[in-house]
């Protein structure tokens, strides 16, 4: 009997499916290895790529569609990798669309998994303006949580880990507003992927 995918997972015809190999693995492979990498820098470099690690396999495990599996984690991937590599220093701009990038795709995958677990309805059951609507508005929500959440770990780093980390009232206030706008293109973008992933 054929398998129902939920809300922003990719369609599945049996059980066995999720056992194949998805594009999103090799990112994954990567955050491996990147692991691998980082145990030769220090311990602050690998708790972060650990950390990536283990981000990576939440779309894994929710089952979503390759293309927001692999813009999730090779966007959290990349960004790591930025910080390591000392780009954001380098390029001081590069910092804004990360957050914005990161933010939004880390609260869009957010929502996903409250559909998933039955926390939030599923949108498809409820009237299309009404199910956009909910859905921006909680991404949005999600995203701004996170955007708050992140900046209080730079200043957690700065303090107590590394002071080349930035953080100042400019800094912290162009980062929230750049997640912020990344939850809310998020938001516009997350029914699109649910319809695409609850296709039979």
């Amino acid at each position: 009997m054929p398998g129902t995918s939920a809300p922003g997972a990719a369609p599945t015809s049996s059980v066995h499916v999720r056992a194949r190999l998805v594009p999103g693995d090799v990112v994954r492979a990567a955050a491996a290895v990147s692991v691998v990498a980082a145990v030769g820098l220090d311990g602050v470099a690998t708790a972060l790529f650990l950390l990536v690690l283990g981000g990576t396999m939440v779309p894994r495990v929710l089952g979503l569609t390759a293309p927001l599996d692999v813009a999730f984690s090779a966007t959290l991937l990349a960004s790591a990798w930025a910080a390591q590599l000392e780009w954001y220093r380098a390029v001081p701009w590069l910092d804004l669309p990360v957050h914005a990038a990161c933010t939004g795709l880390v609260a869009a995958v957010a929502y996903v998994a409250l559909v998933r677990t039955g926390m939030l309805a599923d949108p498809g059951t409820l009237h299309p303006g009404r199910a956009r609507a909910g859905v921006l508005v909680v991404t949005a929500g999600l995203g701004a949580v996170l955007a708050i959440l992140w900046e209080l770990g730079e200043w957690a780093g700065h303090t107590y880990l590394d002071d080349r980390i930035g953080v100042g009232y400019d800094d912290t206030v162009t980062d929230l507003a750049a997640g912020l706008l990344g939850a809310l293109v998020a938001g516009l973008l997350v029914p699109g992927s649910l319809r695409r992933g609850s296709t039979p």
